[in-house]
């Protein structure tokens, strides 16, 4: 049996956006009626990752997760933010003028930093379904990261539980 629910949610422009989205797995794999399979957490866009982490409780002063707040600094470690142009090789003449065929301003273009993060986290997470729930652990909990900065939008996040 296959079950397929979609989640849009909404993220932020100039920051990083975690949406934890741990009770909408829990109330898909609920609703589908499996008692043991799998659930795949992904989303399409390819400037946000799936991950599963901890909840940190403590805030940042940026207002994420001290946990979180961590994850974006080690990953701006290794991937600078994309703040001005020609940090990153793309986007390039092509990809600015495909972009404007899109209806995509030139700040739209800068985001190779979220397109970069969101290849090395992953755009999905599965996760095993045993006896009807989604086997998180004691502390476990599923994100959606919107990594692009460049503006807000709405993200769509598919939930997919497999099994008997």
């Amino acid at each position: 049996m296959v079950f397929q629910k979609t989640v849009m949610l909404g993220s932020n422009d100039r920051a990083i956006t975690f949406h934890n989205v741990t009770d909408e797995v829990k109330a898909a794999v609920e609703e589908s009626n499996i008692k043991i399979g799998t659930v795949t957490v992904s989303t399409p866009h390819t400037t946000c990752s799936v991950s599963t982490q901890e909840l940190a409780f403590d805030m940042s002063v940026s207002g994420l997760e001290t946990l979180q707040q961590d994850f974006v600094e080690a990953l701006q470690k290794i991937m600078p933010d994309c703040v001005r142009e020609r940090i990153y090789l793309h986007p390039g003449p092509k990809a600015i003028a495909f972009a404007a065929e899109h209806d995509e301003d030139l700040r739209g273009c800068h985001n190779t930093d979220a397109h970069l993060r969101s290849q090395l986290v992953g755009r999905s997470e599965t996760i095993a379904v045993m006896d009807g729930e989604a086997d998180l652990g004691t502390f476990g909990n599923v994100f959606l990261i919107d990594f692009d900065t460049t503006r807000a939008r709405q993200r769509k996040l598919r939930i997919t539980v497999i099994g008997e």
